[in-house]
């Protein structure tokens, strides 16, 4: 326990400090809940109510489940709270400009940043899973959603928006030979003015890597483990040993690439990379759009089915084993709202009914960053409703599930404040608290 409550202390710039919350053997400080407000100011969070009565509060919360958390041997990930922290760091980079301007944003080194994170996401992470091991158990019974949704009064039930579910048949255009070796020696020659030291890596990559978001830094990916890269590209990068040197080029999915060791720690890499992907010309897209027109053609004359075909002629890897359906990524579903749809398939089957399928058309794959030649068909359709059961089984069992884990998540949180110590500041007790039991 601590020996005085409430003292003051000296932080690691040698500023005066003050405990102001006591939660079992853990205390909160001033700076802590001054930084949290700071933080969510930068990031454009929004705080309910007085952010020096929010903020202490839900460290509080926190500090409830940590405590259970210890007590239960729920632990986090090292490598996903890693990967998490490296997201945010560049991020950050990303938006302040430069490691260096966001250590004087903050006030502190990055690696006083980056610890800082750590302990933050870490914190976050473990509270996930001891807040999901506590509801585990809360599966509610069909019967159970029936009653549900009959005890909730027609207006509060909610819009279901205009949903559509649909199949893809999808394949690159062929690339060239002339292609493929135009941009492989346009890597060859930025890898020799690497070398030869006429030009720098990351000002090369700036100019000219078609990784756009890599390319603001330099081409620089940031802290990532090996599961994190695709296995061409994992395969090289990890195994460069020499920060001077270029690798060979590399084929991926996304195109081809070279790249440059930063640093290596354990596990994990920070590596630079070009990327270049070959250009598709005009008569392959035609070729293509008339290859798709001919398999459409079979399909709407029945001597084809839509299933048959995607097996047959799809080169989509996530949709091919799934008779050409496509998950909604967002909500592991198949249904997608409109707005989730790339541009080109909702303006395809927006006119389409269930069954039809649409004339070919191009699109940008948005995980390659490549064009590719598409037809869809339209599985289902459903338009604007109120909730119900027939279409919406699954929604309404979501809402109940949310409901009955929120509450008792909330009772939870009522019984650990009465078996757990608990001392507040007098200057900040005069608070509208959520959970008024912090104070005896």
């Amino acid at each position: 326990m601590l020996g005085l409550l409430f003292c003051l202390t000296l932080s690691a710039q040698g500023v005066i400090d003050e405990v102001i919350w006591v939660v079992g053997d853990e205390a909160i400080l001033r700076s802590e809940v001054e930084e949290e407000r700071l933080r969510a100011i930068y990031e454009g969070t929004s705080i309910p109510g007085d952010p020096y009565c929010y903020i202490p509060e839900q460290m509080a919360i926190q500090k409830l489940f940590l405590h259970q958390a210890a007590l239960d041997s729920v632990e986090a990930n090292e490598s996903s709270v890693s990967h998490q922290v490296d997201m945010r760091l560049n991020y950050y980079i990303n938006q302040i400009g430069s490691k260096e301007k966001m250590e004087e944003y903050f006030r502190k080194t990055s690696s006083e940043i980056r610890e800082e994170m750590m302990t933050s996401v870490r914190n976050q992470m473990i509270i996930q899973q001891m807040q999901a091991k506590l509801t585990a158990d809360i599966k509610p019974t069909p019967s159970e959603i029936r009653r549900y949704y009959q005890s909730l009064p027609i207006d509060s039930l909610p819009m279901m928006p205009a949903q559509v579910e649909v199949q893809i048949i999808s394949f690159e255009p062929p690339v060239p030979i002339e292609e493929t070796e135009r941009i492989k020696q346009r890597l060859r020659e930025f890898t020799e003015r690497v070398q030869n030291g006429s030009a720098d890596f990351s000002m090369l990559a700036r100019l000219y890597s078609e990784d756009t978001e890599s390319a603001k830094r330099g081409g620089e990916l940031g802290f990532v483990g090996k599961g994190q890269l695709v296995p061409e590209f994992a395969e090289v990068a990890f195994n460069l040993n020499d920060p001077k040197r270029v690798s060979r080029i590399v084929q991926t999915e996304y195109g081809y690439h070279i790249i440059q060791l930063i640093e290596k720690k354990g596990e994990r890499i920070n590596c630079r990379h070009i990327l270049l992907r070959p250009r598709i010309s005009a008569t392959d897209k035609v070729k293509a759009i008339e290859r798709l027109d001919s398999i459409r053609h079979q399909i709407a004359v029945d001597s084809l089915q839509f299933e048959q075909a995607v097996i047959q002629f799809s080169q989509d890897k996530n949709t091919v084993m799934n008779g050409g359906l496509m998950i909604n990524p967002n909500t592991g579903g198949s249904r997608f709202e409109y707005q989730d749809l790339a541009p080109e398939i909702a303006k395809q089957i927006y006119a389409l009914k269930e069954g039809e399928v649409s004339q070919p058309f191009v699109m940008m794959d948005e995980t390659k960053n490549r064009e590719v030649c598409a037809i869809v068909k339209v599985k289902k359709k459903t338009d604007v409703h109120r909730a119900n059961l027939s279409d919406d089984f699954q929604a309404i069992k979501s809402m109940l599930e949310a409901k009955l884990s929120a509450d008792f998540i909330h009772n939870w949180i009522i019984k650990k404040q009465k078996t757990t110590f608990i001392q507040i500041d007098p200057e900040w007790q005069n608070c509208e608290f959520e959970f008024p039991g912090w104070v005896h």
